[in-house]
């Protein structure tokens, strides 16, 4: 019997995209991903050496772009040399961002506003720009990189959680309102991903890494890759029924008792 060829629902060939932080961690990882998808994929970073860096490994298909997503009117300036670089941006990934590990009591107002800064306000200045051109062509997906901290309750981070928890409302709106014109909006909430922040973090606390790997059916953590792959598919043709969702690529941690 013949069997008919499987359509390339996951080939991101003449797509681009634009990817904020995506110079280490896990932007490095979905970029790593999409480029080996085919996508073209454009790194945004404030640090110049680790976006060469990150080109270099990827590949022919990686263009490095310095920008910082806090300086908000210099979002359409973003998009355009972006463009000029790769192409139309057919995929935004939002996923710059800072981290503070402080006592609420003690997280002074500035503290507070520098988290949402970069994460809110950064993300969706460009995902507004990149959104409006997005919706003129009728196509686009646009991703955000969200947490745990979106889905349940983490002590001492409270500046990162509500940046994170505002990510899933972004996302619900946009996804309703930009769904009709094409363009879809999506998220993925990353569980424990090993890399040297991590690593960094649980230096020296035991105690800790028992807890997340205990509340981790799979009793692992993750890697960068597992983000990418999962990225790859909230954008590829393999998901053009779906917008709107938070998906959890955790190990299952955000079930685990």
């Amino acid at each position: 019997m013949n069997k008919k060829p499987l359509t390339p629902a996951f080939n991101l060939t003449g797509q681009t995209a634009l990817i904020t932080g995506g110079g280490t961690g896990l932007g490095l990882g979905m970029a790593r991903c999409l480029a080996a998808s085919g996508a073209r994929v454009v790194l945004v970073g404030r640090r110049n050496e680790e976006l060469d860096k990150a080109c270099a490994e990827i590949g022919g298909n990686a263009f490095p772009l310095v920008g910082d997503v806090t300086r908000l009117d210099t979002a359409p300036a973003l998009v355009d040399q972006a463009e000029k670089l790769a192409g139309p941006i057919s995929i935004l990934i939002n996923n710059a961002g800072v981290h503070l590990k402080k006592p609420a009591a003690e997280t002074s107002d500035a503290e507070f506003a520098a988290v949402l800064q970069t994460h809110v306000m950064g993300a969706f200045a460009l995902t507004r720009e990149a959104g409006r051109r997005m919706i003129e062509r009728k196509s686009g997906s646009i991703l955000f990189t969200a947490s745990m901290a979106s889905l349940f309750g983490i002590p001492l981070v409270v500046a990162y959680s509500a940046a994170k928890s505002a990510y899933v409302g972004m996302v619900r709106s946009l996804a309703t309102e930009w769904g009709p014109q094409g363009v879809r909006v999506n998220a993925i909430a990353p569980g424990w991903i090993a890399s040297p922040m991590l690593d960094k973090a649980l230096s020296g606390d035991a105690a800790r890494k028992a807890k997340i790997l205990g509340r981790t059916p799979m009793a692992q953590f993750g890697e960068p890759d597992d983000i990418g792959w999962a990225a790859v598919y909230l954008c590829s043709p393999a998901a053009k029924f779906v917008t709107g969702v938070v998906l959890p690529v955790d190990g299952g941690a955000a079930i685990g008792f």
